[in-house]
């Protein structure tokens, strides 16, 4: 299953309201046929996703796809937001980092569902209008931190999920020393142009992985990831 592609450009008007929730119901009906888990469905549909796509791309906030948000960066597809959640196995007790905040959309999703959220992001533009749009909306069990020269967001934790939005070429050592025990680290492993979404269950000092499929996303630079090519 392919799942989503972050990149890209576009713009165009923002549709009516019955066209808007016509588009949204298209989108939690897809979500439905993979995704089963009743507090993920709920996230999702209360989450406004469109609160998370550029004025200029709000007629296509609720297709099944990426869209850009600026920084080189997209919103993921929906479906592969609901998957990642799903996969984070939460119940509304745990602390969760999400590495990679961009619009803020998959923190808010983890934020429905999880007791605290902890995201960081290198992008500052990103990070702080993710900021401002969680802060809109009200969800305030979401912290977006600038992300630093640590990968993740070590004096925070340790953390019962944490969800990667960026991907490695292998699962980060400094990522699975921030995982409590019995807990959950689903990221994107691969090459910079294909991947396969990985769950990673930690019972003490064995791992155990599962996969969801083949996928891509934007790679992670620095520690633990990828070399910047820009520099």
């Amino acid at each position: 299953m392919r799942l989503g592609l972050r990149g890209g450009n576009g713009a165009g008007p923002t549709p009516p309201q019955d066209s808007r929730d016509r588009a949204e119901q298209r989108m939690l009906r897809l979500i439905r046929r993979h995704v089963r888990d009743r507090h993920v469905l709920d996230a999702m549909r209360a989450v406004p996703r469109d609160e998370f796509v550029p004025a200029g791309l709000r007629h296509r906030a609720f297709e099944d796809g990426a869209l850009p948000i600026g920084g080189g960066q997209t919103i993921s597809q929906p479906l592969i937001v609901a998957m990642m959640t799903e996969a984070a196995a939460l119940d509304g007790g745990e602390r969760v980092l999400e590495v990679g905040t961009g619009s803020g959309y998959q923190a808010a999703v983890l934020a429905h569902v999880a007791r605290e959220v902890v995201t960081v992001e290198r992008v500052g533009a990103l990070r702080r209008r993710a900021r401002a749009t969680l802060r809109r909306l009200g969800i305030h069990n979401a912290r977006c931190l600038s992300a630093g020269a640590v990968l993740g967001a070590p004096a925070d934790g340790p953390f019962d999920a944490i969800v990667v939005t960026a991907a490695a070429p292998d699962v980060p050592e400094t990522l699975v020393g921030q995982l409590a025990d019995g807990g959950r680290l689903v990221i994107p492993v691969g090459r910079r142009t294909e991947q396969e979404l990985l769950v990673i269950a930690r019972r003490g000092e064995r791992l155990r992985r599962r996969s969801l499929g083949g996928c891509r996303f934007v790679p992670l630079l620095g520690e633990g990831g990828f070399a910047d090519k820009g520099g």
